[in-house]
């Protein structure tokens, strides 16, 4: 049926009321979350001088708690800043973690930019799945995953090598850098335990410098870290079973 031109009147002044009493509430809302941020940033630095700077402040699904971002890393707090929480925040409904869920999209990884030319590359089968290890030569976890990634089949692993357990891995990625078949000498070393011949004094070994800034950008700070297509990331020597979970996750990502 079509409203009579009185109704349509009638039904128009209602929207335009709601409108009007809608509009100062929108606002004093967005003004509100305003002024609990300033209120948590004030606070906080007064009280808390040697917390990081907080790259943003936005509220949760639970009333009144804030989630304060500072770079990759995440605290909560009230809205006014007087207590903070350090911790997972955990969805008992869906069963989430939601503060991991969180971190994992922040430090997620774009894997089409990473320089992978400076890794060693090892491709098994038709090398059509991906993924990215940054690995010290001198760390054990490292060599256990080397040697479960040695039966994954249709894969292309890019060893970026990083010496951060001290001055022997310093000279023995120098060694396995420098090598004429990097892929046969790393799996020599990893899995066999025969070390790389030693590298000429000229052997240009730039990558390595470039593979630990590399690191410290994406907060990379023990071995082994694992990298898949999808940009997901996966600390430590997980195994060969996680590491095909994984890699299908991420194709079909």
């Amino acid at each position: 049926m079509f409203k009579t031109t009185a109704s349509a009147a009638r039904s128009a002044a209602f929207w335009a009321r709601t409108a009007a009493l809608a509009l100062p509430l929108g606002l004093a809302l967005a003004s509100g979350a305003q002024a609990d941020e300033a209120s948590i940033r004030k606070n906080l630095a007064d009280r808390m001088g040697n917390l990081p700077r907080i790259d943003e402040i936005s509220k949760t699904a639970i009333p009144g708690i804030y989630e304060l971002r500072m770079g990759t890393d995440i605290l909560y707090s009230d809205e006014d800043g007087n207590f903070l929480i350090e911790g997972a925040l955990f969805d008992t409904r869906t069963k989430t973690d939601i503060t991991k869920a969180r971190i994992d999209k922040l430090t997620a990884v774009d894997f089409a930019k990473l320089p992978l030319k400076d890794a060693v590359v090892i491709k098994q089968g038709t090398g059509a799945r991906k993924m990215v290890v940054f690995s010290d030569p001198n760390c054990g976890y490292c060599k256990k995953i080397e040697r479960d990634l040695v039966n994954v089949k249709d894969v292309t692993v890019y060893n970026f090598i990083i010496p951060i357990l001290g001055a022997d891995s310093v000279l023995k990625a120098r060694d396995l850098w420098c090598a004429k078949d990097q892929p046969k000498a790393w799996r020599a070393w990893m899995i066999d335990g025969q070390p790389a011949a030693k590298a000429a004094e000229k052997c240009d070994t730039a990558a390595l410098d470039r593979n630990m800034a590399l690191a410290r950008k994406h907060k990379i700070q023990a071995t082994p870290a694992v990298i898949f297509e999808d940009g997901s990331r996966a600390p430590g020597a997980i195994p060969a079973e996680q590491i095909e979970k994984m890699l299908a996750a991420a194709k079909k990502g």
